[in-house]
């Protein structure tokens, strides 16, 4: 047993060999027991409580704390071994890049959660935290160019020489595409802006739909009809957009054209009727009724309210209402509505005091 443990391969015995297997085996062994037997359970104690910060920090310790460990603790135990100046120099830059990419991850993973956080505490967040997408793209893209560059340079690379190369690169690149780059700082603007949000229902010059998705080059918006609208964000910035979402209230105004005939003491008392039917809806809220202008073959009533709802749906449904009560109303006091000039050829009934011929 003596003269196996004994023996070199590559300038170190099998017993160093062994030693070192066991302490990467023995490590792994332990990093397992210990996941099972505390993060785990700390895991769901978690999960009990309010608040995700508890949660970030366990799972954090699980993705990217535990094979931090793992991978230094291997690290540590290849130092055991007598090995030649390339080994030596590839395990280095191995173990550089492993850590370093666990770290870019957690910093990634701790700038969303910021922003997540931050987000949730303002009106609407929920559906805030559906647009962060493009936004982390830009920030990872940023993580990861700063930690290739970092790596670079502990192993020694000109990095002066590869961020100036990177510099003219990037001016050539912002030539190529400025269209691009101007959707990209337009996707900017509307994020942080909020012109409008996904869910939200716009017209954007003769285009009108709900907002699907923002992405860092364009918004995709789902039309009345069906199909899917595809704008581009330069486009939806240099535009006037209307935003129906954040409508308060609904101001609605309609014109009634009564029969020329009607007698004068009927005519006024139907402002009042309109009066007295609008307010009779819910949530409403009445504003005026007016006999306006004598029209060519009519006597043209207008009226104005409000709808204290942004929901169109029941507008109409508010509308209807009022359309039905206002005809069977006017019937029932002997005052007709008129639609064409032809529809003032129909028989008045008498005024009161007139004999029937």
């Amino acid at each position: 047993m003596e003269e196996f443990l004994d023996q070199v391969y590559y300038h170190n015995t099998m017993r160093d060999y062994l030693l070192v297997a066991g302490i990467i085996v023995l490590s792994i062994l332990i990093l397992r027991a210990f996941k099972r037997l505390f993060i785990n359970r700390l895991r769901a104690l978690a999960a009990k409580t309010q608040g995700t910060v508890d949660d970030f920090i366990i799972d954090g310790i699980d993705r990217f704390g535990l094979p931090v460990i793992q991978f230094a603790i291997i690290y540590w135990g290849l130092n055991f071994l007598d090995l030649s100046t390339e080994a030596e120099n590839v395990i280095k830059v191995a173990t550089t890049v492993i850590i370093t990419y666990f770290i870019l991850r957690f910093l990634s993973s701790v700038i969303l959660l910021l922003l997540q956080s931050h987000i949730r505490r303002q009106e609407h967040g929920e559906e805030k935290i559906k647009q962060l997408g493009g936004l982390m793209l830009v920030i990872n893209i940023i993580i990861w160019v700063l930690g290739i560059v970092f790596v670079l340079d502990n192993l020694e690379y000109d990095v002066n020489a590869i961020v100036a190369g990177l510099g003219i690169g990037g001016i050539a690149i912002a030539l190529a595409a400025q269209n691009i780059l101007g959707d990209l700082f337009n996707y900017f603007v509307i994020y942080f802006d909020r012109p409008f949000e996904v869910g939200d229902f716009i017209v954007v010059d003769d285009k009108s739909g709900t907002v699907e998705y923002l992405g860092i080059k364009t918004t995709r918006i789902r039309s009345l009809s069906g199909e899917q609208i595809i704008i581009g964000n330069s486009n939806l910035t240099g535009s006037r957009i209307h935003n129906f979402k954040r409508m308060i209230n609904r101001r609605i105004a309609f014109t009634i054209n009564i029969d020329h005939r009607t007698p004068l003491d009927k005519m006024k008392a139907i402002p009042g009727i309109l009066r007295s039917i609008i307010e009779q809806q819910k949530p409403v809220l009445f504003d005026r009724a007016h006999f306006a202008s004598f029209g060519d073959w009519s006597l043209k009533y207008e009226v104005v309210y409000f709808v204290l709802d942004a929901d169109f749906n029941k507008f109409m449904d508010i509308q209807q209402n009022i359309n039905f009560k206002i005809k069977e109303t006017l019937e029932q006091n002997g005052i007709y509505i008129v639609s064409t000039p032809h529809t003032s050829l129909i028989p008045m009934p008498p005024a009161e005091g007139e004999s029937k011929k």
